[in-house]
């Protein structure tokens, strides 16, 4: 990991450092991306925090260990007895041979004595209030315990089921959303590189009219051109001018929002690695795919894939509330006052074990529906995977369809600049030698204009194309 935190600081001061020199790469943005995006670094910190719920899921297998304490204040002394009692004590019989009550007996009649109805006896012995009492004023309890789950009905393992699968469930996520800011990256950048070479198209079509703009002011000096022939050419100057100052605004607005997602100040000024290039390269690909290939590399399949894991394992813990659960126990306490020999007002220790169980026997239906309802969730995520899937092969088929065609539109405009240049040379030559009028060549370079500016949007398309085919196929490299 720490090897891994050293490379990825590397990469970010070498991107740091190009921005630095003026020219930037797609992977370089691309990088700056990934490190800065704050919704990443939150993935990032979620993948952290279900690996901490997944050791914490884990730890259930093993004993709880606590230890605790408590103090109670009383006010008042616990006696049994409201006052000091008297006993009545046997004695020996010799005559009998046994242990008889002592009896007073009245000596008239030689009866035992009754004095309010009860008999009396002859010898008693005293049992003291202060020995039926006892001094609770303050009690301390203490105690460390320990508690073994054996059986939770299958609780424990579908917990550790599901933070595993929660965990795999974040980094898939978090994989997915670097795809997006990828994907957002490249569209900005591409943005950026065909503004810029519209910037310089215009430029170029701006001199082409004004180039014509001062041969027609000659012309008419000498009178063979009109004013109604200079202001054609006017409008064209000013309609260049526009789409300029058009060109402009966007290739600064874009530049920001490049900047924006690769977390750089939006007024830094940087050159693209791309930005001079006269043709950008590209590979046509293969238009047939494996779709269980597809499926197995997308990260959205694999995401509800585990979901639906997750959803049979909470079915799972919804079932073991149905089930008898075994748990073992232990305590060594400490207790003041104590009665272990006596009561005594001083700490007693001693340690006890013991099992409990608990069986659910009726719950009128509850439990059952609930895990019915339980199964149903799963039965969910079954459904959407399947409709994933089916979104994901049309998805994936679109994505060929307009890949191919951005590549046949790409050839086609490579074939318009051929035609459009030669008749912008045409055109050219002809209005110089008089036998092609003004408007033939305000269309020729119109339409040398407009060939283009289509065929750079042809390339960037190919490129926008491409990277979106790269997503849709799980294919994306980063």
């Amino acid at each position: 990991m720490r090897k891994f935190k050293l490379l990825l600081y590397f990469a970010l001061l070498m991107s740091i450092q190009g921005m630095a020199q003026g020219t930037v790469s797609l992977d370089s943005c691309r990088r700056m991306a990934i490190n800065n995006n704050r919704e990443i670094q939150a993935g990032n910190i979620k993948i952290e925090q279900a690996g901490y719920q997944r050791k914490e899921a884990a730890a259930a297998y093993l004993p709880s260990i606590d230890l605790v304490g408590g103090y109670i204040y009383n006010q008042h002394k616990v006696s049994l007895k409201k006052e000091d009692q008297y006993l009545p004590i046997k004695t020996y019989n010799s005559a009998t041979g046994k242990y008889d009550f002592g009896l007073v007996t009245d000596p008239a009649t030689g009866m035992p004595a009754v004095v309010d109805g009860s008999i009396v006896p002859s010898m008693v012995a005293l049992l003291p209030k202060s020995a039926l009492t006892a001094d609770i004023h303050n009690i301390f309890a203490g105690a460390i315990t320990a508690v073994q789950p054996i059986y939770m009905g299958g609780k424990i393992r579908a917990m550790n089921a599901i933070t595993k699968y929660a965990e795999e469930l974040a980094r898939s996520m978090n994989d997915s959303k670097i795809e997006d800011v990828i994907y957002n990256v490249d569209q900005a950048y591409w943005q950026v590189v065909s503004l810029r070479a519209k910037e310089k198209l215009v430029h170029s079509y701006l001199k082409l009219v004004k180039n014509l703009d001062s041969d027609v002011e000659k012309m008419m000096k000498q009178g063979v051109a009109t004013q109604a022939n200079k202001l054609s050419v006017d409008v064209k100057v000013n309609e260049g001018n526009v789409n300029l100052t058009k060109v402009e605004n966007g290739l600064a607005l874009s530049r920001m929002l490049l900047n924006q997602l690769c977390g750089q100040p939006i007024d830094r000024r940087y050159t693209l690695a791309d930005e001079d290039k006269e043709d950008i390269e590209g590979t046509l690909r293969p238009s047939r795919f494996n779709m269980d290939t597809v499926y197995s590399k997308r990260h959205e399949i694999e995401s509800l894939t585990l979901a639906t894991k997750i959803y049979d394992e909470k079915a799972n813990v919804t079932k073991s509330e149905m089930m008898p659960q075994v748990a073992a126990f232990a305590a060594y306490h400490a207790l003041n006052p104590n009665a272990y020999n006596g009561f005594e007002n001083k700490f007693g220790f001693g340690f006890s074990v013991g099992a409990m169980v608990k069986v659910p026997l009726w719950h009128w239906g509850g439990l059952s529906n609930k895990y019915k309802a339980a199964l149903a969730d799963a039965r969910i995520k079954r459904v959407e995977l399947e409709d994933a899937k089916e979104k994901i092969a049309l998805q994936v088929n679109q994505a060929a369809y307009r890949y191919q065609e951005a590549w046949k539109t790409y050839e086609k405009t490579k074939a318009n600049l051929v035609s459009a240049n030669e008749n912008l040379r045409c055109a050219t030559v002809g209005y110089k030698e008089g036998v092609m009028n003004l408007d033939e060549v305000l269309t020729a370079q119109t339409a040398w204009f407009k060939a283009y500016s289509d065929n750079i949007d042809a390339q960037i398309d190919i490129q926008l194309c491409d990277v979106y085919l790269s997503k849709v196929l799980g294919e994306m490299r980063y």
